[in-house]
């Protein structure tokens, strides 16, 4: 069981890594990567034009259970939120700009990674 988890948090960590480079290639800059507090973790916070970006970033190695963006349901947005309050509040400068929440799937494809880039993903 170890050694499943350490080769899940490897690909977890690979995932975030292409998702932020593919971020910063469409115009994002980093402000900060897995941003923990005691509501939840939040993957990647970056900053878009003259707003703040809180990215899910979900990995998924096949389709069977649905894809990386399908697994991010209602309980771990309201994680992920309430993150995001938590940072806003310790940030402040960060809090006076709008914010959004963006989805960012990554799946193996052909020897290659399929990237799924969903922006404002919590919307209704």
């Amino acid at each position: 069981m170890t050694f499943l988890r350490r080769g899940n948090i490897k690909r977890g960590q690979q995932a975030e890594e292409i998702a932020c480079q593919y971020l910063q290639e469409q115009g994002l800059q980093l402000l900060g990567r897995n941003y923990r507090c005691p509501c939840g973790e939040i993957d990647l916070i970056m900053a878009h034009h003259d707003g703040i970006v809180f990215v899910e970033v979900r990995y998924r190695k096949n389709q069977h259970f649905g894809s990386g963006a399908e697994s991010v349901d209602h309980f771990k947005q309201s994680k992920i939120i309430a993150s995001a309050a938590h940072y806003l509040q310790k940030n402040k400068g960060a809090a006076r700009r709008p914010a959004r929440f963006d989805v960012v799937a990554v799946a193996p494809d052909a020897g290659q990674h399929k990237i799924e880039w969903i922006r404002d993903a919590f919307q209704a």
